[in-house]
């Protein structure tokens, strides 16, 4: 029987854990979380791992199951997706795949872009200028560069950003050229399903989730991983808006309102960072969008219909 990957996507905090369960205790299989954010052990609050509850649901694998301080990189994810999902597949027909980490999801159903060598002096030369002069100067050579990379890439993760402009720079050709060139052929089909609501709903569960998070003590851990704040796992937003609170906070110089408008902070960047997910994830033709509020049931019985399963 032929094998499918139902690979579940959209913007953070739209509901994509839920239906990746509901599809997987549908089909009696298992769920590869391709968020990258949620593979390390300290971040647990700041990156919204799927609760004890919902864990137990479905078997979940690549959620926390490294440290901050191992390196690990999307191809290390591809190799180590395709591994498991070897294995998955010698007794499933189907497979879930859940994240909103579109270089990730993409990694596994296509494979990753083949991107020629550049002088490695290029990449020491974007370190420097972003100590020196910092993301900002980046930010805008990159949206000189290629304007349209710009529009998707996380804009406040200086390791993506340094990578797209040193192939800019190396090969004076857009970063983007290099992208979704030739898909890798895979022996199994996926069929990916995106979940979508108005933006303004979007940015209020957003918004109401970053609450949860400060209520349920983000501010405590990312106390606890503020000494290792140079770690790229940690270059990421909810954690980068307070390591710049609590740096205020050490010269004495913080008060009341800077950790509100950290929080603040924390909210608007997550917004667009959902804004470029949606920019992403919009470029797949074939992804089948549904509502976020549509009944889940009746997806699942139309998938139910029409791909192959366990009786």
């Amino acid at each position: 029987m032929e094998k499918i990957l139902l690979s579940v996507v959209g913007p953070t905090a739209i509901g994509k854990t839920k239906l990746a369960i509901a599809l997987a205790r549908h089909f009696n299989t298992e769920i590869i979380s391709a968020d990258s954010r949620q593979f390390f052990k300290e971040m647990r609050i700041g990156t919204a791992v799927p609760s004890e509850e919902e864990l137990q649901q479905a078997q979940h694998h690549f959620i926390q199951h490294i440290s901050i301080f191992d390196s690990y990189s999307v191809g290390d994810f591809e190799r180590d997706a395709l591994s498991l999902l070897e294995e998955l597949f010698k007794k499933k027909n189907i497979v879930v795949m859940v994240g909103g980490s579109g270089l990730y999801t993409k990694a596994v159903t296509e494979g990753l872009d083949d991107f020629p060598k550049v002088d490695p002096v290029i990449r020491e030369q974007l370190n420097e200028n972003l100590k020196e002069k910092g993301i900002e100067s980046l930010q805008n050579q990159l949206k000189e560069l290629d304007p349209k990379y710009f529009e998707s890439v996380d804009l406040h993760n200086p390791h993506r950003i340094i990578r797209a402009l040193e192939i800019c720079i190396g090969t004076g050709l857009p970063y983007s050229s290099f992208l979704l060139k030739n898909k890798t052929q895979r022996p199994f089909k996926t069929i990916t399903i995106g979940i979508e609501a108005e933006r303004s709903l979007i940015y209020d569960r957003i918004n109401q989730r970053v609450d949860i998070m400060v209520s349920e003590g983000l501010i405590k851990e990312a106390r606890q991983l503020e000494k290792h704040k140079e770690l790229n796992a940690l270059q990421t937003v909810g954690y980068r808006e307070l390591f710049t609170y609590f740096e205020k906070e050490s010269n004495e110089s913080a008060i009341e309102t800077d950790l509100v408008f950290a929080i603040e902070e924390i909210k608007k960047n997550t917004r667009r960072f959902a804004k470029r997910q949606l920019t992403w994830f919009k470029r797949n033709q074939e992804t089948i969008w549904v509502s976020h509020n549509s009944d889940f049931q009746e997806l699942i019985t139309t998938l139910h219909n029409i791909v192959p399963h366990e009786k």
